[in-house]
């Protein structure tokens, strides 16, 4: 797994934690960052992390207001934490971060597929697909 693929995984597991938790991703990330220090290339991993969940962040209005609009039949409430973070990194990455959407799409779409439902891979992609046919990069 590349360092970018495993920052992903780092940053959408700050997001799910902090969600579910109720705390600052930012924190969590960092704190995990922290338990990891022995290990090599951590500081790219971290960084590209970062990135991602801050850029989240900072656009998470925006982020979720393109979810909403996108994911038919879906409310965020009502979306499992875990996939809403994979989609959130994956919209954050085709809208503003200047990651080609094809790359964005199969990162997420891996994600899904390791970490969440049978059915997550599916909705994942078909989400991400719509909002890069429908969406330029910023």
């Amino acid at each position: 797994m590349s360092a970018r693929s495993k920052a992903r995984k780092r940053a959408v597991d700050a997001l799910y934690a902090a969600e579910l938790r109720d705390v600052m991703a930012t924190d969590l990330l960092a704190a995990t960052k922290e338990q990891v220090t022995d290990r090599q290339n951590q500081d790219e991993i971290f960084d590209f992390a970062t990135e991602l969940v801050n850029g989240v962040l900072a656009n998470q209005l925006e982020i979720d207001e393109i979810l909403s609009g996108v994911a038919q039949n879906w409310t965020l409430d009502r979306m499992p934490a875990l996939d809403k973070a994979i989609l959130r990194v994956g919209i954050y990455e085709i809208a503003f971060g200047g990651t080609p959407a094809e790359v964005a799409i199969s990162e997420a779409v891996d994600l899904a597929q390791e970490l969440s439902t049978e059915d997550s891979a599916a909705f994942v992609n078909g989400v991400l697909a719509t909002v890069s046919a429908t969406r330029k990069p910023i």
